[in-house]
């Protein structure tokens, strides 16, 4: 039998465990151009902010992947590789945190499958809610690694497990 603090710690690892699936899912649903995959991350109303960008609601994410610029991307070649989070639980809400690169194919006359480079580099505040059984993305903000302010902001939050600070350094 489990006692209530192996219970709560088997729990805890549980959530973390699912969270860091569920991050780690972007990329690949992305990168395959799914845009029913990538938009079942989020939340019904959740939103995505990526500089500024705003889109609401896992239409809006669908949207985003279903578009011609995504699919040009996905079809040249592309990477998005979302590193390890680093997560807070507390009940059915948590924040994570993690850096991405983007990567792009990039061809030239040298090599016949062209090589990768660095596209973007970008924090990423994740707020997340168990729905219905299951973790899912209420709000994601992203800002370019580019000494923005407000990229490092994101950063320091989400370390310290705490909501992301809109534009202004306030929640």
């Amino acid at each position: 039998m489990i006692d209530s603090i192996h219970a709560a710690a088997l729990q805890q690892l549980l959530d973390e465990h699912a969270i860091a699936k569920l991050i780690a899912s972007y990329g690949p649903a992305v990168d395959a151009g799914n845009a029913d995959a990538a938009a079942h991350l989020w939340a019904v109303g959740g939103t995505y902010d990526v500089d500024g960008w705003q889109m609401t609601g896992r239409q809006g994410v669908h949207d985003m992947v279903a578009s011609s610029a995504h699919q040009d991307l996905v079809a040249n070649g592309c990477c998005h590789f979302l590193g390890p989070a680093v997560i807070s639980v507390d009940g059915d809400e948590a924040v994570a945190v993690c850096e991405s690169l983007v990567l792009l194919r990039h061809d030239d006359d040298q090599s016949a499958s062209g090589d990768y480079r660095v596209w973007r580099a970008t924090a990423n505040h994740f707020a997340l809610q168990r729905i219905d059984g299951r973790w899912q993305i209420t709000r994601r903000s992203s800002r370019v690694l580019n000494g923005d302010p407000h990229a490092r902001a994101l950063l320091i939050a989400g370390f310290t497990g705490v909501s992301a600070p809109d534009e202004k350094g306030g929640e």
